[in-house]
């Protein structure tokens, strides 16, 4: 069976099987990680370790933060505008598709947001030129979000704000690639697509950036004081910390990022080949912008789409059914969805169009 959900999705096999090992005992201490207290040195190595890992994979520079928060994404898109529009009540936003949009809706409440550039016009079928984009250089902040998970649309440059701090919201590549982190002030994102189990929240923020916060925002979901209290304001989600520091580690052991990227292009390439030299299959997105971990598409006779699903159900190629507000086919190939699995799906689709 293999998984093609957009989240929370397939974890690799050796994270389970450490996990399921290390269930009822973690190193001996009689304790499952589930029971430990979030204060206690035990947990405590493991939250280090997840850091330290992660620090790893993303050649931090020692001027940022990471936080290991609650709230999801979503939570994020409120919080975040909470804690950076407190000196500077103006931001600017790239809208490129479903999530973009909510982060709009939701920042909104809390200043004068300018979408600054829209695909909206074209269905969200692509990436608007950064020469199209009015960029306010008074805004506190410019967010996008890297990879549109309902639309298959994907950043694949990195925007230039000059003076003005870069935000993004890289939940569903998070550690696909490699990134540059010192092109941003802030990144964010929930666990459960590449790197976890649902409950973790990556905040991985610049120091200049900790302590602009509105009187508003609750104290566990401070930015700055979480940073000084390193991540410990309130009980951490204990658990997905845990699966996730399994994961780095499971990336770092693969060869790191660049390894994990070359394998995560193979598997996008081959899927979006299969689409393209076969006249039952449509992708609308532009081809530069497309996704290499959420991969869209439509048959051409969309009447088909609803037997396309059950049959590939029945193969075991499951949770293939696209977003709501797109609908179509969505085939997320995150970190863990081996080559075999796109290769499977190739091959049904292949023999369903003949």
């Amino acid at each position: 069976m293999f998984h093609f959900a957009s989240g929370p999705d397939m974890l690799p096999k050796e994270v389970l099987e450490q996990a399921q090992s290390e269930m009822l005992d973690w190193n001996g201490t009689g304790m499952s990680v589930m029971e430990m207290p979030f204060t206690s040195d035990e947990f405590q190595s493991i939250a280090t370790q997840a850091h330290i890992d992660l620090g790893l994979l993303l050649d931090l520079p020692d001027n940022y933060h990471i936080l290991f928060m609650q709230g999801g994404a979503y939570g994020h898109f409120s919080l975040l505008a909470m804690n950076l529009l407190g000196k500077n009540k103006q931001a600017d936003y790239i809208q490129t598709g479903h999530w973009s949009t909510r982060a709009i809706n939701e920042a909104r409440r809390y200043g004068d947001i300018s979408i600054v550039a829209s695909s909206e016009v074209s269905g969200f079928d692509c990436i608007p030129a950064q020469s199209e984009w009015s960029l306010n250089e008074k805004a506190a902040y410019c967010h996008f979000t890297s990879n549109e998970t309902a639309d298959g649309v994907q950043f694949h440059w990195t925007p230039e704000t000059s003076d003005v701090p870069l935000i993004a919201d890289v939940t569903s590549d998070f550690l696909t690639r490699n990134i540059d982190v010192s092109e941003y002030g802030m990144l964010y994102a929930s666990a459960q697509k590449n790197v976890g189990v649902a409950g973790l929240t990556m905040v991985i923020i610049r120091d200049d950036l900790l302590n602009q916060s509105m009187d508003i925002t609750p104290t566990v979901f401070n930015y700055g004081e979480q940073a000084t209290n390193n991540s410990r304001v309130n009980t951490l989600p204990t658990y997905s910390i845990y699966i996730s520091g399994l994961i780095f580690k499971w990336i770092l052991d693969l060869g790191g990022l660049d390894k994990v990227e070359a394998l995560n292009k193979e598997k996008a390439e081959a899927l979006y080949t299969a689409i393209d030299n076969d006249e039952q299959y449509n992708c609308v997105v532009n081809k530069p912008d497309r996704s290499t971990v959420n991969i869209c598409f439509n048959l051409q006779n969309e009447s088909m789409e609803s037997t396309f699903l059950k049959d590939a159900t029945n193969l075991g190629l499951i949770n293939l059914k696209g977003h709501g507000a797109r609908g179509g086919i969505r085939a997320s190939l995150y970190n863990a969805m081996p080559k075999s699995g796109v290769d499977a799906l190739i091959n049904f689709m292949q023999d369903f169009s003949s």
